[in-house]
């Protein structure tokens, strides 16, 4: 069921997703190619703040920071498992695999390499801050127009 609380915690999430991305590149190799890389991250964004924090709201403001920050674990772990799969299909097209396990495997590879990235203080500031203060503004929302 469609809520206020529901829709401002999709907006911040994907603002906060963004947010975390562009601070993630401040980390990558220069000349690194992004493509969808913006798009995917507000996309999973608005999904965990619709359908993760969306359904924790109501449980008061102490609850509300932990589901915040339980909100931005969410969608940094998409974020890592859906680029890396799209990093390695696109690997696939340029035949750099001998076998469809060693593609698979490589998926693993892929998520725990850029995993590594999302640990400095830029991207992890975003994700903790961010999701603190969009569980919050979420809970706010609930109690004052629900």
């Amino acid at each position: 069921m469609p809520t206020i609380s529901k829709l401002i915690a999709a907006i911040w999430f994907g603002a906060v997703a963004f947010m975390a991305a562009q601070a993630f590149k401040l980390g990558m190799p220069e000349g690194t190619q992004y493509a969808q890389f913006n798009a995917i991250c507000i996309v999973i964004g608005v999904i965990s703040g619709w359908r993760v924090m969306g359904g924790l709201v109501g449980l008061g403001y102490q609850r509300a920071v932990g589901s915040g920050i339980r909100t931005s674990v969410t969608f940094t772990a998409w974020a890592l498992l859906i680029c890396s799969i799209v990093l390695m299909v696109r690997k696939a097209y340029r035949m750099r695999y001998g076998s469809p396990m060693e593609a698979i495997v490589d998926i693993v590879a892929l998520a725990i390499e850029h995993g590594l990235l999302v640990f400095t203080v830029q991207v992890l500031s975003v994700l903790i801050i961010g999701g603190i203060l969009g569980g919050l503004g979420a809970e706010w929302a609930k109690k004052r127009w629900e």
